[in-house]
């Protein structure tokens, strides 16, 4: 899962009028009603057994990181780390900044597997769909780490125990995403997430074509394309929640929106700094790079809501009228916003990087 949090380092260094009026919005919101959930993610189990072959594929058939990195058994296996480190050597500093943000993200994976399994309203049910959903996407999740950490050993550019302090650092300090263990938050969540993170594994994998690197390009093309299927599935399920208690998953989207969608990194650190302290020069990266961006945001945002067909939606009660028109405004509010947001210039030397 990837993680960069651009609406708080990013839309918020300017002010803006929209703030005050989400503040005040905010205080008066009224409480999330929850007690149908629990029916709902009942009706929603036997979905999920039956769609997890579209969304993830057989085990034995899947790409696995030694597919991509030098075989340590054959002859050419330093030949092959020479070629992998004079392609690495052409990545700008900013590239390898971010991946390796990106590398640090997805390896904080126990964070967010032990964070689905404590969402509420769902079976416990080691067999059912829910538990068997997380263990799988966990699973598939897990081999985006394990990939992009080698290469980066072997790129012989990064300080490698400056970057696992960082990673140890980030699965200590958890996150806090706003989402607490309401299922259509965390759905709607993972839904924003993993389009995010198919945006900025794919964009960094075309820097890394232009600068020559085919190896790095291929892995963050194929970890970009689980992604793209990983968001496809949660869209899935809201979808599929929608159809039977559409005014409260309308209510938590436009909770969600309401406080911006916080991105897992947002605690990064590097070795003695601060919670938090390293993310926004991670984020001013990938801003330069046009990895992720502020409009991005507002895309995705965009692509949720006709995904999820809000602007036919009929038959809602009040409050799922006021969330809809709330959230159908947004992008139009935003834009304007990151229209006027300027690249970040300073430069910053990360702990992380040799040189």
């Amino acid at each position: 899962m990837y993680v960069q949090r651009f609406l708080i380092e990013l839309f918020f260094r300017i002010d803006s009028p929209f703030r005050i009026f989400d503040r005040y919005m905010q205080e008066k919101q009224q409480p999330i009603h929850v007690e149908s959930r629990k029916e709902v993610m009942s009706y929603l189990e036997p979905f999920m057994l039956n769609e997890m072959s579209e969304y993830l594929k057989p085990i034995d058939e899947n790409w696995q990181p030694s597919d991509f990195l030098p075989d340590a058994s054959r002859d050419t296996f330093f030949a092959e780390i020479r070629e992998l480190q004079d392609s690495a050597k052409e990545l700008s500093y900013d590239t390898v900044a971010v991946l390796i943000g990106d590398t640090i993200t997805e390896e904080a994976l126990p964070t967010y597997e032990s964070w689905l399994t404590m969402v509420d309203d769902v079976s416990r049910n080691g067999q059912g769909g829910w538990m068997k959903w997380v263990r799988a996407w966990t699973a598939e999740e897990n081999r985006h780490g394990d990939l992009l950490n080698k290469y980066l050993y072997l790129s012989g550019r990064v300080d490698m125990r400056q970057m696992e302090i960082s990673t140890q650092y980030l699965i200590n300090d958890g996150f806090e995403i706003g989402t607490g263990h309401d299922p259509y938050r965390n759905f709607i969540y993972t839904s924003f997430q993993e389009l995010a993170t198919n945006v900025s594994h794919r964009r960094v994998a075309g820097l890394a074509k232009q600068s020559g690197d085919k190896l790095l390009a291929k892995m963050c093309g194929v970890i970009a394309s689980d992604e793209a299927r990983h968001a496809k599935a949660y869209i899935s399920f809201i979808k599929k929640a929608m159809e039977v208690d559409p005014n409260e998953v309308l209510v938590a989207f436009e909770d969600m929106m309401r406080n911006k969608i916080v991105m897992p990194a947002h605690f990064l650190r590097e070795m003695g700094m601060n919670i938090g302290q390293t993310f926004g020069h991670f984020t001013d990266a990938a801003q330069r790079l046009g990895v992720y961006t502020s409009v991005d945001y507002v895309e995705i945002l965009k692509d949720l809501i006709n995904e999820w067909k809000l602007e036919s939606m009929r038959d809602l009660n009040e409050t799922g009228e006021k969330a809809r028109d709330y959230v159908m405004k947004l992008p139009d509010r935003l834009i304007r916003v990151a229209e006027r947001m300027k690249i970040p210039t300073m430069e910053y030397k990360f702990k992380w990087i040799h040189g």
